[in-house]
């Protein structure tokens, strides 16, 4: 083969090589839909329920993306079998949100005469026990997915710098909150956001991050 059509094979393997990455972040942008609540209207427990079977078959959307499209592992985005180190490292990160978003509503909002989201936060409490558990082990599971492994992942392979990916997926996250809690919460996502950002960029385990997130809202909606 001469060296034109080597490099003609070359640049033709690496455009092909981009689609499903270009698809990937097509479809991170349809993510950041409200698809459940576009979909299923009212606040009823069963309507809450119906929303949360959408938000896993998201998730089972995004999974089958990556083995079935791209023919890849689901450590390409760093999901794989928990070890003691990703409960510890867990545990850990979820102190750190935890404090910090302890300082934010005792200190940073009220120093700031920004309006509280009480409101949005008892809909949530007053609900049954189970479908809280329910819905921030969905939380968990389908926000680390997609805005940590999926999105940091496939963003670094089309811009490839990584810090720069791990923020546009952090803007993302954080903006994701904003229908339902209102910009006060922002704060707080942002800054859970960034301790679960950090934790994926250091550890590259997507198991930690669940942990993490999972810990962090039982702290808020199960105690």
């Amino acid at each position: 083969m001469n060296a034109p059509s080597l490099r003609q094979s070359n640049e033709s393997g690496t455009a092909s090589s981009r689609v499903p990455a270009v698809l990937g972040l097509f479809l991170l942008i349809a993510l950041q839909l409200p698809i459940p609540s576009l979909l299923v209207s009212g606040s009823s427990l069963r309507a809450l329920l119906e929303q949360e079977g959408i938000y896993w078959l998201m998730t089972v959307v995004v999974i089958g993306f990556v083995l079935l499209f791209e023919r890849r592992p689901l450590r390409s985005i760093g999901l794989q079998v928990p070890t003691w180190r990703s409960l510890l490292w867990g545990l850990a990160a979820a102190a750190a949100a935890v404090i910090g978003i302890a300082l934010i509503y005792s200190v940073l909002i009220p120093a700031l005469g920004l309006p509280d989201d009480t409101a949005q936060t008892q809909a949530i409490v007053v609900l049954p026990l189970w479908f809280r558990c329910l819905l921030i082990t969905r939380a968990a599971v389908f926000e680390e997915l997609v805005y940590r492994g999926f999105a940091i992942e496939r963003l670094t392979e089309l811009i490839h710098v990584r810090w720069v990916a791990a923020g546009i997926s952090l803007a993302a996250f954080t903006y994701a909150h904003l229908n339902y809690w209102g910009w006060t919460h922002l704060l707080v996502a942002g800054l859970g956001g960034l301790v679960l950002t950090a934790l994926y960029l250091w550890r590259r385990d997507l198991a930690a991050n669940m942990i993490a997130h999972f810990a962090t809202d039982a702290v808020g909606f199960l105690l």
